[in-house]
């Protein structure tokens, strides 16, 4: 039998199971979709059942046939589920596109000037609707039975992970703006009565949790699936940038300094090296909105996009937005519409709004780099496009390297999991050894419309907060 590490990936549609070479060869890959249930307006939950039925049925299925010497695992972030002290879930999870909080959320914010936060944070951050501050206050004031009896708040990766090795615990990159270098931030967890006792322990991400028998192998903790593509990307030396498009889209850079900059989120250094990176609303979910809405399949979309003309602008910001404007009352629109635009110009309208978000938080990232990144590598399910990888290079104006594995997120859980199996020192080193590069795509024509996608956010910032005030069901969102 020939040995493989695993990457498992908590995603947002999906549970994916990975099999690669210790060379990083991909062998096999097993998904596991379910669904994302809205049973409000602004409301995204889903059942942390089907995480566990994914995760066994892609270990099942990927597994068998392999010695397994490591295994790793990433998943969504901002992503919560309540659950006692048996790990049985009290409550539906809670997931990074829920809303729900947004008034919590800008009142935990207000709480904080921006000394205060420049202190804390070190940079001017947003407590938004996916803070975990605010998910617990609301569960406190809405569900204080289920708050009373949860031992415990956890990310898909870690109910999973303790459901496996039965140990509970977490990294300190997942702990989005409740953890720093130091573990757990005083100020950041003390916004809720209770919070600071139902966080698990901090551990480093390549850290061994347990042994899985069924796999004969050690699980290592894990990260966020966007940090699991840092490494998967191998964006680990200064300069080196990447973008993972997958339900949305994650831009980061890395850099040997931090500027605070509004918009984005850096996180707590590796090595000497700052990570800054910005995660958007909606990229695949904009593309699986219009195919819904265009009566085409998601290949048909890509086909009638590569027919169409450029000139109408598109905003994805279908259910608000994050990085960089991290405005929850935001809405898409269409722009620069004529009698003569056809069908193909706006599916060709929505991969190319996608990227211009890509370049948007792309500029909050070089800031905080302080330094401009050369060339990216685009990643996630939607880095299989040539379609979408040029329109990427032509909008953000510099080279695009499409990698070999495009599930990057899965192949840098597979790294961890090497290395807290000895087989690699750090992630860093396992990332050069195990990323290559499929392609390079160069910029062609600048499509000349950025300044104005960078400005129809502020233009129609308080129509959409009137709109919402007005008609409460635009908050409406589905599958």
């Amino acid at each position: 039998m020939r040995e493989v590490m695993l990457g498992i990936d908590v995603g947002t549609t999906a549970v994916k199971v990975a099999a690669f070479g210790l060379d990083g060869e991909p062998l096999a890959t097993h998904a596991t979709a379910y669904p994302t249930h809205r049973p409000r307006p602004g409301w995204a939950e889903q059942d942390a059942g089907d995480w566990w039925r994914g995760v066994r049925e892609g270990l099942d299925a990927v597994a068998r046939g392999h010695q397994v010497r490591a295994a790793g695992i990433v998943s969504q972030v901002n992503t919560h589920v309540l659950v006692d002290e048996h790990l049985n879930p009290l409550t539906s999870a809670i997931i990074w596109q829920d809303q729900r909080c947004a008034a919590i959320a800008r009142e935990l914010d207000g709480r904080f000037t921006e000394a205060d936060k420049l202190r804390i944070w070190g940079a001017p951050v947003v407590l938004d609707a996916s803070f975990v501050g605010a998910r617990a206050e609301w569960f406190a004031r809405t569900d204080p039975d289920a708050w009373r009896a949860a031992r415990w708040i956890l990310s898909p990766k870690d109910f999973v992970a303790a459901k496996l090795t039965g140990r509970v615990a977490t990294d300190p990159l997942s702990g989005v703006r409740v953890a720093g270098a130091d573990g757990y931030i005083p100020e950041a967890v003390g916004v809720t009565n209770g919070l600071n006792d139902k966080l698990p322990e901090i551990r480093p991400p390549e850290a061994v949790l347990g042994h899985v028998g069924d796999l004969g192998a050690d699980l290592v903790v894990g990260t966020m699936d966007a940090f699991g593509a840092v490494f998967g990307a191998a964006t680990t030396r200064p300069g080196r940038g990447m973008i993972s498009v997958g339900t949305s889209l994650v831009v980061a850079g890395a850099s040997d300094v931090h500027v605070p900059t509004q918009g984005v989120v850096t996180f707590p250094p590796r090595n000497d090296v700052y990570v800054h990176a910005g995660p958007t609303q909606a990229a695949g979910d904009a593309v699986r909105w219009w195919s819904r809405v265009s009566e085409l399949s998601i290949p048909e979309v890509f086909a009638d996009a590569a027919e169409g003309t450029p000139g109408v602008i598109f905003t994805p910001y279908l259910s608000g937005e994050r990085a960089p404007i991290w405005d929850a009352e935001a809405r898409a629109s269409f722009l620069n519409v004529s009698s003569a635009t056809t069908r193909a110009d706006l599916s060709r309208a929505v991969l190319e709004g996608v990227a211009m978000s890509g370049r948007h938080v792309l500029d909050a990232v070089e800031k905080a780099c302080d330094q401009p990144i050369p060339s990216l590598a685009l990643c996630g399910g939607g880095a299989r496009s040539d379609l979408w990888a040029q329109i990427f290079a032509d909008v953000l104006r510099r080279p695009i390297q499409q990698l070999k594995v495009h599930d990057s997120a899965a192949l840098g859980a597979a790294l961890l999991g090497a290395v807290g199996a000895g087989l690699f020192p750090d992630a860093e080193t396992a990332a050069e050894a195990t990323v290559a590069v499929r392609r390079t795509v160069e910029p062609g024509p600048d499509p000349a419309r950025y300044e104005a996608y960078t400005q129809v956010h502020d233009a129609l910032r308080d129509i959409h907060r009137w709109l919402i005030q007005q008609n409460p069901q635009f908050w409406r969102t589905e599958d």
